[in-house]
């Protein structure tokens, strides 16, 4: 019964271990899937003339979840919700952030882009997405450097881990 417990023990630690490597992994994919969102917004905005609500809608069609669910939300929130656009943004951004796996500064990037989004003229809004995209970029940089530093680490950590507790107890 005790090596049953034991092996219990190990291999939770384990998948604790790689679901923390998940999250160092899917980090910097969701912010390059933010990105490509904010470059497909701008081209909506500035050259197709689209107005928000519908280029939210067609995001939330064209991205991957859990990008897509906040698109297809704010989408639909505004029809329904007395908000202006960018408390609207916000408050869908805290609703779906913990569907993802990204950090507090990319939190902080989006907040700040949802702040003008649809205050200014176009080429100011092109501005803004150029601003978000450059501070991705290197949140970007941050998350694969942490990626290829910690990935393994933390696999090699979660099994350890469990194998010193159940040493421990046995």
């Amino acid at each position: 019964m005790k090596w049953i417990g034991a092996l219990l023990l190990l291999a939770a630690t384990t998948w604790v271990g790689f679901e923390v490597a998940r999250k160092f992994k899917q980090r910097p994919r969701q912010i390059k899937q933010w990105k490509h969102a904010l470059q497909m917004l701008e081209a909506e905005m500035v050259y197709g003339q689209t107005p928000l609500l519908e280029a939210c809608k067609y995001l939330s069609k064209q991205m991957q979840d859990p990008i897509s669910w906040f698109f297809r939300d704010l989408a639909s929130a505004k029809n329904t919700s007395g908000l202006d656009f960018s408390q609207l943004w916000e408050k869908e951004l805290d609703r779906h952030w913990g569907y993802t796996s990204l950090g507090e500064n990319e939190k902080e990037i989006l907040k700040q882009f949802g702040q003008t989004l649809g205050q200014q003229d176009l080429l100011h809004q092109k501005k803004q997405v150029q601003l978000a995209l450059s501070h991705l970029d290197r949140e970007l940089e941050d998350a694969l450097g942490i990626y290829h530093q910690y990935n393994k680490t933390v696999k090699g950590l979660g099994f350890l881990t469990g194998l010193l507790i159940v040493l421990l107890l046995i």
